[in-house]
């Protein structure tokens, strides 16, 4: 009778763990938005971007983004941030290093800075004109660079 109630909660702690184990695999693209229309993005929907990769919603968003992508360009580089395909380096403002004390979460993103005074400047901002401020094409040269890939 030990060994039968001991198989059982052995068997329980097994299923429990591979139903926790899948919990912990979510979509990487969970929460991530078109950059030209803002809708959820799919996998299959890219366009190579400054080293990584651009994701969209449609095929039509990709031309739209393809025929003008200055104009998509600030929500193009926060999705490189968000996705983990660029790691910040230096405040954007300035391109001087960071300090841990002075960070700003922008559009779900934790972007650091050097300063107050720069930390100040997006802090007072709101929605699109704190994410140019920060994911800009002269911001986005001056703090992130792309991620090394991993040797495995």
């Amino acid at each position: 009778m030990k060994v039968r109630s001991f198989v059982v909660v052995l068997s329980a702690v097994a299923i429990f763990a591979i139903v926790a184990r899948a919990e912990e695999k979510k979509d990487p693209l969970e929460g991530i938005k078109c950059p030209v229309s803002d809708k959820s993005v799919k996998a299959d929907a890219t366009v190579d971007y400054k080293g990584g990769k651009a994701f969209f919603c449609c095929a039509n968003c990709v031309k739209a983004f393809k025929k003008d992508t200055a104009k998509f360009a600030t929500k193009a580089n926060h999705q490189l941030v968000a996705t983990g395909q660029v790691k910040q380096v230096k405040c954007p403002l300035s391109g001087t290093p960071c300090k841990p004390a002075h960070k700003e979460t922008v559009q779900g993103v934790d972007v650091y800075f050097c300063c107050g005074r720069c930390q100040g400047k997006v802090a007072k901002a709101e929605g699109d004109a704190q994410a140019e401020l920060v994911f800009s094409d002269n911001a986005f040269k001056k703090g992130f660079e792309l991620k090394k890939a991993e040797k495995e």
